[in-house]
């Protein structure tokens, strides 16, 4: 195989025969030699005896792949433990096998692919015995070390980032991922992250003590041996060993492909690469070898028709070629290409054109001569050595069961004929069966001039209204869907001990009754069109929002302008509200999160806003009244304090008409918090235990953090970001390597003042002093420190993807651009957004970092059970050390 990506199938497998003078005379395999024994336990052992060099390779065949793995189906369980069988068994150190081997002038390694997973040692004859002692003990006897585990997760991990930065790689698993939408042959060999990272160690000893059974295991033995005394050798070792029972194996069958398809993705490369791809049957197919030798007819060297067409005439591209591969149920055609991104539709194009030509005229006898000979010499090759024999027959048998079928296929390989070529051609590349994926650099996939007219019709507009009002306007007619959402500076910030909660009341009642409709009335005419309309707060501003189809976009504006300008608070509804309020705060006080995090905002923040809670307290609750609302409503609720955005299948010129009649009667006003309420910075550490009646304990550190405007925040938001990876340093140190924390993570409360960074996480309650100490000393080597290279880079991967995925939903776009307008940051901050965090530096993080956690004030909150105490003792529900 000549594809990238596809160095772990089976291509190695795919044996040939090709005439060397002429299609009479020609050259075979003799047939093997190999002798096969099988134990009454299962274990297969097969002995190839050559004594030309003083060499063998042994090789122990697992019949477990990544196809195998079941309910583990994407975690890449195989693939774990081709890296933990080594790692040591009941009788020997991880260590001390590499270094068994390497005295005795040995090479070990291994390799996992869809259907095996296979370990291998090349070594001199006289340490055979040892060799097979090893792979036996290794294949019986892996005890998974718990800090072996814990070490090589790591290593995985780097080796997933490895796959995800390898455009090859990429493209290769895009395409497998189109062509197949059933079988299991469409996930990567390694798994997700995701999935992986979900795995325990009893999840992979459970696995291999499922699929590690003598009578799932093949030991191939190719060199300069004695196949009796291997033989005896592995009779006395798995003697004891039971067969187990194995769960079939059911692939799921592909359902005909009925048409074409397309899949074109963007990545941080230079180039373009195109994949043309059909699926075609599987190994023991009668025209496998036909459609091989069309592979190598097209794609395979200098002279194929593929290369010198789009390369060496036409300069289309940097590189072609064509080839299969194929399993015992399925297999892929692949014409691949390496161009420059403008010229991938003309490549794909001219790869169909010379197919094409193919299916009409055939190919010369002297091509399909060459394409045999260069598949008979490759095979060749591949049996020189003592590793490539054992290879071939462990393929052969673990495939097939003959293990002649190299020369079998090489037979039928003699056999094919240019109507053979021409016939596959025609029968298995057909148009409704294509699959076209491609790996393109980032921006590439719309034209210049189309991205920049739909950039301009996407593009946010700002319009201000007659009264002082601002008024967002992005046109985007994907779906007939239209998004309103009207947002005023307020929220926390504005709030007191004594009215606390006042804002998320005010938010919930406004749209319970206007001075000429009812709450059912409006409820009624939102949802009769289908739409829904609502209130929000938060910690610097509060919203009503609505949603509705394009036709009824006059009605969205014109409710949500009446619960604005003309609510009625009704005494009933106000009260009705308030129960579901103070509901919800009685609810919050049972999360143990939710007590961790109030806590930490009331010790860090003191008597500044921030310190309060967003559904306010059961007391501050109680003493809203109606009137509250409306004085609060009439300072706050006016034009220059507020932006509306209207986003979706609308046109502008409408929608400013429209707005302009319906919030006439919004009053100006003042824009509010123009000098918001500063936090005083802590000057000392503040210790809080709470006791809650638990069965878990919540540990927090709270650090000071920038305002929204800061020129700090960005890079905050990446360390945010990057502490809550399931690869960060807290996940891999306090839960992976320590297994002191069920979660771990990051959040950050911001605004107009500056706020508070809090680093969270949830353990055994008997813990907490040893995950305290270990939680602390990480966040200070991260103050120290600063993140590393792969963690900003995965961080800004992460906040830039999770913003654009994010910003597809015009209602999620439209309160972020309100919100960015409203609090200072601009309308078109987004337009920026990318440029900014990826211009941050590995120095930026550092330095806030520093600036940020290496301070004397912060605060430490551990939620936790009671401990047990005398009778005589009082309990206490919270202490505070200064």
């Amino acid at each position: 195989m000549k594809f990238p990506g596809f160095a772990v199938l089976l291509s190695f497998m795919l044996v040939s025969h090709a005439p060397a003078k002429s299609p009479a005379e020609t050259i075979s395999l003799p047939s093997t030699d190999a002798q096969v024994f099988t134990l009454p336990n299962g274990l297969t052992i097969i002995v190839d005896e050559d004594r030309s060099a003083p060499v063998a390779s042994v090789q122990a065949w697992c019949g477990t792949g990544s196809i195998h793995e079941g309910k583990w189906m994407g975690a890449g369980l195989s693939h774990i433990l081709e890296h933990m069988l080594f790692k040591g068994t009941t009788t020997r150190k991880g260590g001390d096998i590499a270094r068994q081997i390497q005295d005795r002038g040995g090479y070990i390694n291994a390799y996992t692919s869809f259907d095996r997973t296979v370990y291998w040692i090349d070594i001199p004859s006289d340490g055979v015995g040892e060799a097979i002692d090893i792979l036996a003990d290794a294949m019986m006897n892996s005890t998974l070390p718990v800090e072996e585990y814990d070490k090589e997760q790591e290593v995985i991990r780097r080796e997933f980032a490895m796959g995800y930065d390898d455009p090859g790689r990429q493209s290769s698993q895009l395409m497998l991922r189109t062509v197949f939408a059933d079988s299991p042959f469409r996930h990567p060999v390694i798994g997700y992250i995701d999935v992986y990272n979900k795995l325990t160690r009893d999840d992979v000893m459970e696995y291999y003590k499922l699929r590690y059974a003598p009578n799932n295991i093949t030991f191939v033995i190719a060199g300069d041996v004695d196949a009796q005394k291997v033989k005896e050798q592995l009779e006395t070792i798995f003697r004891d060993v039971p067969r187990r029972s194995l769960e079939p194996l059911l692939v799921a069958s592909e359902q005909r492909q009925m048409g074409r398809r397309d899949a074109h993705e963007e990545f941080p490369t230079e180039l373009t690469r195109l994949n043309l791809a059909w699926r075609i049957p599987g190994l023991m197919d009668k025209d496998t070898p036909a459609l091989e030798l069309l592979g190598e007819v097209l794609g395979s060297g200098r002279s194929s028709l593929l290369n010198q067409s789009l390369r060496e005439k036409q300069r289309l591209v940097h590189s072609v070629s064509a080839g299969m591969f194929t399993l015992q149920t399925d297999g892929v055609f692949v014409a691949q290409a390496v161009c420059e991104p403008d010229k991938r539709e003309l490549v794909e194009k001219e790869i169909l054109a010379q197919i094409d030509k193919v299916k009409t005229n055939g190919v010369s006898e002297e091509d399909l001569a060459k394409a045999r000979r260069s598949l008979l010499a490759g095979q060749f090759g591949s049996l020189a050595t003592a590793r490539g024999r054992a290879s071939d027959l462990g393929s052969n048998w673990l495939l097939t069961r003959n293990l002649n079928f190299s020369k079998d296929y090489l037979d039928a390989i003699a056999k094919v004929t240019t109507a053979d070529l021409k016939r596959v051609a025609n029968e298995y590349l057909q148009t409704d069966r294509l699959n076209v994926t491609s790996l393109n650099p980032n921006g590439s996939l719309v034209k210049k001039e189309d991205q920049k007219k739909h950039e301009e019709a996407a593009e946010v507009k700002l319009f201000t209204l007659s009264n002082g009002l601002r008024l967002l306007v992005r046109e985007d007619s994907k779906v007939p869907l239209v998004s309103v959402y009207a947002t005023f500076r307020g929220g926390l910030l504005t709030e007191t001990a004594e009215d606390n909660g006042v804002t998320r009341l005010l938010s919930r009642t406004m749209p319970k009754g206007t001075k000429t409709l009812t709450a059912e009335e409006i409820a009624n005419r939102i949802e009769n069109v289908g739409g829904s309309i609502g209130g929000e707060s938060g910690n610097n501003s509060f919203s009503i929002s609505a949603g509705v189809m394009k036709p009824d976009l006059g009605l969205a504006l014109d409710l949500v302008a009446d619960i604005l300008a003309n609510p009625s608070f009704p005494k009933d509804e106000v009260e009705l509200e308030k129960q579901s309020q103070l509901a919800s705060i009685k609810a919050e006080d049972e999360q143990i999160t939710a007590v961790a995090r109030n806590v930490t905002k009331e010790k860090f923040f003191g008597p500044h806003p921030f310190s309060l809670r967003v559904t306010g307290s059961a007391e501050s609750v109680q003493k809203l009244t109606p009137e509250t609302l409306k004085a609060y409503h009439a300072k706050y609720v006016t034009a220059k304090n507020g932006v509306i955005a209207v986003f979706g299948d609308v046109k502008a010129e409408e929608v400013v008409k429209l707005a302009e009649k319906a919030f006439a009667s919004l009053p100006a006003g003042e824009l509010a918090l123009t000098n918001p309420p500063l936090p005083e910075a802590l000057k000392q550490e503040i210790t809080a235990n709470v006791e809650k009646d638990k069965r878990q304990a919540i540990v927090m550190f709270g650090y000071p953090a920038p305002d929204i405007l800061s020129t700090d925040r960005p890079v905050m938001e990446l360390i945010n970001e990057a502490s809550n990876d399931l690869g960060s340093r807290f996940f891999n140190r306090i839960r992976e390597q320590l297994g002191l924390a069920y979660f771990v993570g990051a959040t950050s409360l911001t605004g107009l003042a500056p706020g508070c960074c809090i680093f969270y996480l949830g353990t055994d309650p008997a813990k907490v002093e040893k995950v305290r100490t270990e939680f602390a000393d990480e966040i200070g080597k991260l103050a120290k420190e600063g993140l590393t290279e792969d963690e900003l880079a995965r961080a800004k991967k992460k906040l830039l993807g999770s913003e654009a995925i994010r910003n597809q939903s015009s209602g999620a776009f439209a309160m972020a651009t309100a919100l960015d307008e409203l609090l200072g940051l601009g309308y078109g901050a987004y337009k920026e957004r990318a440029q900014i965090i990826n211009s941050i530096t590995l120095e930026d993080t550092k330095r806030v970092a520093s600036k940020y956690f290496e301070v004397p004030g912060f605060v430490e909150t551990v939620v936790s059970p009671a401990a047990p105490q005398a009778a005589t003792t009082p309990a206490t529900s919270q202490t505070t050390t200064p």
